[in-house]
């Protein structure tokens, strides 16, 4: 890497612009595209591009924000690109910089680079960590050894990384498959390397905001004393109160509103459809099936009570929904709905997910038939990444997976080399998908792998779950780096030197999520009180299909049934129904998901969400400049306050834990 080069003002050339680039790949032939790309787009080497700062400052952006991945994907279920709000950081970062030395600012080429080492980071180390480790610490109690998170945290973050290498030249160069979020980061980069005062005010948006969300976190979960005395502290929720038909609503968790610009940023991004779908499942369940669950339950406890006064030795009936007991008064201190609503919700999802993969099997289809890498020309071939170093790097990579499988979680070799090769073919149509929809199926993925060993190693939970994180990472961190790969097309990077960069993100991003998901989640306790959805659903699925569906409460089964059939139904009416019906089909994923989040996520996802749309449509060219940078930084400041003061407070209570006599 090197630094010393001209300046780009020197180097740079006038290449098309994205929309231009993206019209000609309609118009013309692969080869034509090729060309045109080589001789008008490409200037990967005239002006800097994998240079150590960019790399350095993709690292320390995409270390905190795998911070900020692990929290929210730990609050929420999932979690929000981060090539956007990196590159919007480092271009004001380095400018500031450049301001106060006198130096140079990063070449737009750079910043790309730095966003792709940032994503490698801060995206593709941490989902396992929250999925398969932490339905595992929630299963035996138990964390494993900080030295197996490493070694399977890296090794999964390799193998997705490098199974986009046989894609990238199909997918992106040949076929031009979109990848809309790619095109999205191409487009801010060339808005704030345009150097308007439009592009600045958008930057300088998103930083406040961050400011803004990082303030809130604090004032919200800091547990200082001086907080309180000042009477500046946020609850973490601010309850309803009243009675549901007869139930009071502090016995039902988390019906309130919680104070979170997160939430509430979150629902800015994701929309009216998904957000106010959340809300209508949170409102059925809490304020209608839930509570006839509970009455039904204190009927069937009633009459098991007086056959017990009988007869002692008479079987206790399965409740739905059996309450948390206070040990000291024996009250009813509340109904843990979600317990029980999980698996409805989760069977929706499920089959959500896996019947809009059914109905794409055209895509599918063409993932097979067009896994080849295409020859190119010889000068694509020089700055595109060789096919060999796949081979070079995938298969001892791939050995490791397995040593380290058998190892670790004592996975047979058989099993564990057919979960890496798993991982490739679930990836492929992941990244497909991806590409096509900008939607990427790893809950899917993740799913389809836990069928896999249901049959093939049924009744063992551990390698159900371990085989599963192999395809939903590998899934996951290789469509968000082609995605990053397509920025980097559309504005004339060298792919050789990007993927150099995402690589190296691996290493910064396992170095920082894992000590920060121990200080984070120091105990399975501390995990219970987040509520994880994903986590949850994680560990819902494998003991169900390990340990069999008889010991559910027949409601929970009922559930699973309806669940599933509602996820088979809804996704085949989007896909049959024209474009202006389906916007008012709800939306399945919604659906399911406010029956595995508290209600109060649910209800700030829809303020977050109904805020955008008035916005919208008071100020439409407004909501269309800001709405995406300011929601980014209430996201990603938030979650950073939030995880660094529970880390905090961990490494506080062990400091000040004495030993015990």
């Amino acid at each position: 890497m090197s630094s010393d080069q001209l300046p780009p003002d020197k180097n740079a050339k006038q290449i098309p612009s994205i929309n231009e680039i993206i019209e000609y790949g309609k118009t013309h032939t692969a080869e034509e595209m090729e060309a045109f790309w080589l001789e008008q787009v490409y200037q990967g080497d005239r002006i800097p591009q994998l240079t150590w700062r960019a790399v350095l400052t993709g690292g320390l952006l995409g270390s905190a924000m795998s911070i900020a991945h692990v929290y929210t994907t730990v609050k929420l279920g999932w979690s929000f690109g981060v090539a956007i709000t990196a590159g919007v950081l480092s271009f004001l970062m380095w400018r500031v910089i450049g301001f106060v030395t006198h130096g140079r600012e990063m070449t737009i080429l750079e910043t790309n680079c730095m966003q792709s080492t940032a994503s490698a980071a801060g995206y593709s180390t941490g989902g396992t960590l929250v999925t398969a480790f932490g339905a595992m610490l929630l299963i035996t109690g138990e964390h494993y050894p900080w030295h197996v998170a490493v070694a399977w945290t890296f090794i999964t973050a390799c193998l997705g990384t490098l199974i986009a290498i046989p894609m990238k030249r199909q997918m992106i160069n040949r076929e031009q498959l979109p990848f809309p979020s790619g095109i999205a980061a191409a487009e801010t980069l060339k808005a704030l390397y345009g150097r308007g005062a439009e592009a600045m005010r958008k930057a300088w948006a998103l930083v406040m905001s961050l400011g803004v969300g990082m303030g809130l976190a604090f004032l919200r979960t800091a547990e200082w004393s001086v907080l309180e005395k000042l009477r500046i502290k946020i609850p973490e929720l601010i309850p309803f109160g009243g009675s549901i038909r007869g139930i009071a609503a502090g016995k039902l968790p988390l019906l309130g509103f919680e104070p979170s610009l997160l939430l509430i940023g979150a629902g800015m991004i994701t929309g009216l459809r998904v957000s106010l779908s959340m809300l209508a499942g949170s409102c059925l369940l809490y304020f209608a099936v839930g509570p006839a669950l509970i009455h039904s339950d204190e009927a069937i406890a009633a009459q098991a009570a007086q056959v017990a006064a009988t007869n002692p030795d008479a079987p206790k009936p399965i409740l739905s929904i059996p309450p948390a007991i206070d040990r000291k008064t024996g009250e009813i201190r509340a109904y843990p709905l979600t317990r029980w609503s999980l698996w409805a919700g989760t069977s929706l999802m499920l089959m959500a997910s896996l019947t809009s993969v059914a109905l794409q099997w055209r895509t599918i289809a063409r993932a097979f038939r067009r896994s080849g890498g295409g020859k190119g020309t010889n000068a694509s071939a020089d700055i595109e990444v060789p096919q060999f170093w796949f081979w070079v790097m995938f298969l001892p990579i791939g050995i490791a997976a397995v040593i380290i499988e058998k190892m670790f979680f004592d996975i047979g070799f058989v099993n564990g080399a057919i979960a890496v090769a798993l991982s490739v073919v679930l990836s492929l149509v992941a990244c497909r998908a991806t590409g096509e929809t900008d939607t990427t199926p790893v809950g899917a993925m993740g799913k389809i792998s836990q069928l896999v060993y249901a049959v093939l190693s049924p009744k063992d939970i551990q390698v159900n779950l371990m085989t599963a994180s192999i395809a939903a990472n590998g899934a996951s961190s290789s469509a968000d780096l082609l995605t990053d790969l397509k920025s980097g097309y559309l504005l004339g990077a060298n792919p050789r030197k990007q993927f150099i960069a995402q690589f190296a993100g691996i290493f910064f991003g396992t170095a920082a999520i894992v000590p920060a998901w121990y200080l984070m989640i120091p105990d399975a306790k501390t995990l219970e009180k987040y509520n994880p959805p994903a986590t949850n659903m994680w560990k819902a699925v494998a003991e169900l299909l390990t340990k069999g569906i008889d010991q559910l409460p027949q409601s929970a089964m009922w559930g699973i049934a309806i669940g599933a059939a509602l996820g088979i139904i809804l996704p085949s009416l989007e896909r049959l129904l024209p474009a202006r019906a389906r916007q008012f089909l709800p939306s399945a994923m919604g659906l399911g998901l406010g029956w595995v989040v508290p209600f109060a996520n649910s209800f700030s996802f829809a303020i977050g969400a109904v805020i955008a749309w008035v916005w919208g449509k008071v100020s439409k060219k407004s909501a269309e400049d800001y709405n995406v940078p300011i929601a980014s930084g209430f996201v990603a400041g938030e979650s950073l306050m939030a995880a660094g003061v529970a880390m905090f407070q961990t490494i506080s209570d062990m400091l000040v834990a004495q030993p015990a006599e």
